[in-house]
């Protein structure tokens, strides 16, 4: 089988960070609307669709390694711009999501609205930013 198939990854990774994206904004919503049932279907399958990605992301990086950017210039300082505050709250989302997960399963509702005022928004970041640096990374030409 080799490992050509890693090759992939990158895109099935940018799919999942941009459905993720969309489930967060369509639960954002539904909660707004007082929708509690869409709210809960959407984040119970973003939070799945992200446990995915983070499966498959470890898969790449064993496989891979680390990634270089070769864009220069502008478009360098964009791109980490983009990549430092994308890695620093992505390993603050994992404990978040699972605190504000745990929070809306035992009933806790002060507590699971509390928490998900900054899981959200940082959620949200993540997985829009995952998906631009996907394709800065694999898309752009560095030139």
């Amino acid at each position: 089988m080799g490992e050509d198939w890693v090759l992939g990854l990158p895109a099935i990774i940018a799919s999942l960070n941009g459905i993720a994206a969309l489930l967060l904004v369509i639960g954002g919503i539904a909660i707004k609307q007082k929708n509690e049932s869409l709210h809960k279907a959407c984040m119970i399958v973003a939070f799945f669709v992200s446990g995915g990605f983070l499966v498959l992301y470890l898969i790449y990086h064993a496989n891979v390694g680390h990634v270089v950017f070769e864009g220069e210039g502008l478009i360098k300082i964009i791109y980490f711009a983009l990549l430092i505050p994308h890695i620093l709250l992505a390993t603050v989302q994992v404990p978040l999501i699972l605190m504000t997960m745990v929070a809306a399963i035992k009933g806790n509702r002060e507590r699971h609205v509390k928490l998900a005022r900054w899981t959200y928004p940082i959620w949200m970041y993540v997985s829009v930013t995952g998906v631009i640096i996907y394709f800065m990374v694999f898309h752009i030409d560095p030139t």
